[in-house]
């Protein structure tokens, strides 16, 4: 299957203003691309390339005064996989982790998991542990929350999620990274690319996506917190603790977003898009399901 991803930034700025911004597939992914991703700013900038502490992609450049356009477009192979799952999957006790997992035990700006500590064991603790616990929390998130795009906050929390009410992936993700890591369980934000693609078009405008991934049977697997059920054609864009990792466009000086579009969607040999439900039959919406 090819997929053809990419998104489109517009901005208006009163002076020359730096940009960072994490809005390039993965490194790993770049095999699969059909040709160079096309990256074109408007106007032309300089734009420099560099890697982070979790080697996320950076792209760095200063935008001129006035209205300033970033733009990224890739066709990529994708191998039509849903999510892999592994009801079997173990927790691994904390003295055998390996040292990189560490770090996704840790609470972090937007997953206190040290607050929700006792909530989570309180919620979580009889819970039989391996895939089966992860699922459960994840369950639990849809039980509190539910999703609503016009919500977004820069300020909600995982422990404000845990409260109940409205919220958008980003918050179904951060409720689950702090009960997991609560439990001692390493898990790690993810924001990528994820279309309506093998399963029904949801009637909502196209954004980046955001879900988790968690450390079981000493490999990270892929979890989707916000919709709770196996997708495929995701491509991974930027990996961290939370969202503060991974901000799509951090502006160090005033801005003004006026214009946001991302695509995500198969493609044909041509590059004519393709109807999202073309590529095989929709699993089983539960993840513990093989």
């Amino acid at each position: 299957m090819l997929v053809r991803v990419g998104h489109q930034f517009r901005i208006t700025v009163e002076q020359p203003t730096p940009l960072i911004c994490l809005v390039a597939p993965e490194a790993a992914r770049h095999p699969d691309f059909v040709a160079p991703e096309e990256v074109t700013t408007t106007p032309e900038v300089e734009v420099h390339e560099y890697r982070d502490r979790f080697d996320n992609i950076c792209r760095r450049m200063i935008a001129p005064a006035g209205e300033f356009i970033l733009r990224g477009d890739v066709t990529l192979y994708d191998s039509e996989a849903w999510d892999e799952v592994d009801p079997d999957a173990q927790e691994v006790p904390v003295e055998e982790l390996p040292d990189e997992a560490l770090m996704f035990l840790m609470p972090s700006r937007y997953v206190e998991s040290d607050v929700l500590s006792q909530q989570a064991w309180d919620l979580f603790g009889q819970v039989t542990p391996g895939w089966g616990r992860v699922q459960a929390i994840l369950d639990h998130g849809h039980k509190v929350l539910r999703f609503d795009y016009g919500t977004a906050s820069v300020f909600r929390t995982a422990h404000d999620a845990s409260q109940g009410g409205t919220g958008v992936c980003r918050d179904f993700a951060h409720l689950s990274l702090a009960y997991l890591r609560a439990m001692n369980i390493p898990a790690r934000y993810v924001n990528g690319y994820v279309g309506d693609i093998g399963v029904p078009k949801v009637d909502a405008p196209m954004d980046f996506a955001a879900w988790i991934e968690v450390f079981l049977s000493g490999r990270w697997w892929t979890f989707d917190p916000r919709n709770n059920e196996r997708r495929l054609g995701r491509v991974v864009v930027a990996r961290g603790h939370d969202a503060a990792d991974v901000s799509m466009l951090s502006s160090f000086g005033p801005h003004t977003l006026t214009g946001f579009d991302v695509w995500c969607h198969p493609v044909d040999k041509e590059g004519n898009e393709l109807p999202g439900m073309d590529y095989g039959p929709q699993p089983p919406k539960a993840l513990t399901v093989g």
